[in-house]
């Protein structure tokens, strides 16, 4: 038997042997490819070069940092130039003279204020807080006594009273524009009043800041930044503004000067054969507030179980400016919420439907109704369904 090695064995089973490729590069500059391939997926994914900002993601950040480190390096540009297929490198958009092995995610984390817990992958990041995040939990939380808090006091219970009867309402923060003298927000659980802005200026990014003075309803303050109450705003899930109280008149019958029409409040009797609803039809009235035409929104209510299934006819409208309609569905809902029509109906397929918006009261209580709104005396208000009538309330 001839001895074969093994090469001539593969050779005789027709099997090829390929020479193993040496790759012939170092340790640094595998790393510096395998960081730019990283960058060039992002590219695309996403069609766009990583960007810096304290809005963009981690990584696009960290992508960022690093991409501006190899355009700096000369040799990087010419070992990367080959697989740059979108341009990347360009010129260099920052000073030259990185050091080239301290190229890795640690060293870009750490310039970006980002902390990551080692020994773990450096994909896999914990507690990633920014310095600019950690400033703005640290203002929230460095308070200290509000000395004249006395003064503010009476201005907490009135934001809280109009929050209770809807003059004011919370609200998603959304812009920093929302950030003013004189504005309102809950961050931390706790109410927040904007006493006092400073000068505008820009800050060491270039971005428009200014100092605070914002005083909390626990009687404390804190001389934060714009930006640091923007941020924990954003943070806090619970964060929240406090909307301006409505401001103008309710009603009317023209709209003046800057005020908008927003509507019509619809006062509706009910034609329903319904034995309790022909007992009590002249006490029995819906109330609902439209944004369009009060004729286009009751044409179809023989059909519509939120009519009793039965033609209506209007016996009352009045006209809305510069309200939120919603709202002012709440304060009836409120104010007559005790006589609310507690009747449960069957709709075209059969299914049981608990009309809501109708109240047995009588028109006039809802007239009077409709005038204490205007005058803003409603909140002092209850109706009693003994007396059928509006008496003054223990709300203050």
């Amino acid at each position: 038997m001839v001895d074969l090695s093994d090469d001539e064995l593969l050779a005789e089973l027709g099997v090829s042997v390929e020479a193993k490729k040496v790759s012939g590069r170092t340790p640094r500059e595998e790393r510096i490819i395998a960081g730019f391939e990283d960058i060039l997926k992002f590219r695309e994914e996403h069609g766009s070069t990583p960007q810096h900002g304290e809005e963009r993601d981690i990584f696009e950040r960290l992508y960022a940092v690093r991409l501006d480190r190899l355009r700096a390096l000369p040799d990087a540009r010419e070992l990367l130039a080959p697989l740059d297929k979108f341009g990347l490198l360009g010129e260099p958009s920052v000073p030259a003279g990185a050091d080239f092995d301290a190229l890795d995610d640690e060293a870009l984390l750490a310039e970006l204020g980002i902390a990551a817990e080692a020994p773990d992958d450096i994909t896999v990041l914990r507690h990633v807080t920014s310095r600019e995040e950690r400033r703005a939990a640290e203002e929230i939380a460095n308070r200290t006594p509000c000395l004249d808090f006395a003064k503010f006091k009476p201005l907490f219970e009135s934001a809280q009273n109009d929050i209770e009867t809807g003059a004011r309402q919370t609200r998603e923060f959304e812009l920093k524009s929302e950030i003013r003298t004189g504005s309102w927000f809950i961050v931390g659980g706790q109410k927040a009043y904007v006493a006092e802005m400073g000068e505008m200026f820009s800050n060491a990014q270039g971005r428009t800041d200014a100092r605070l003075r914002v005083v909390f309803e626990n009687g404390t303050e804190s001389n934060m930044l714009m930006r640091s109450l923007q941020r924990a705003l954003h943070k806090d899930e619970a964060g929240r503004r406090i909307t301006d109280p409505s401001a103008g008149p309710l009603f009317g019958n023209e709209a003046e000067g800057d005020d908008l029409k927003s509507g019509t409040i619809y006062v509706l009797r009910s034609k329903s054969d319904h034995p309790d609803v022909a007992a009590h039809r002249d006490l029995i009235h819906k109330i609902g507030v439209t944004g369009g035409s009060v004729d286009a929104r009751i044409s179809q209510a023989a059909k519509d179980a939120t009519y009793l299934l039965a033609d209506v006819e209007v016996v009352a409208t009045y006209k809305l400016f510069n309200i939120n309609r919603s709202r002012l569905e709440k304060i009836f809902h409120r104010l007559f919420g005790a006589v609310q029509l507690d009747l449960t109906i069957h709709d075209r397929f059969g299914q049981p439907v608990k009309p809501r918006e109708w109240f047995l009261v009588p028109l006039q209580v809802i007239d009077e109704a409709v005038e204490k709104i205007k005058d803003g005396s409603i909140v002092g208000f209850a109706y009693d369904p003994a007396t059928a009538s509006l008496t003054p309330s223990n709300r203050r």
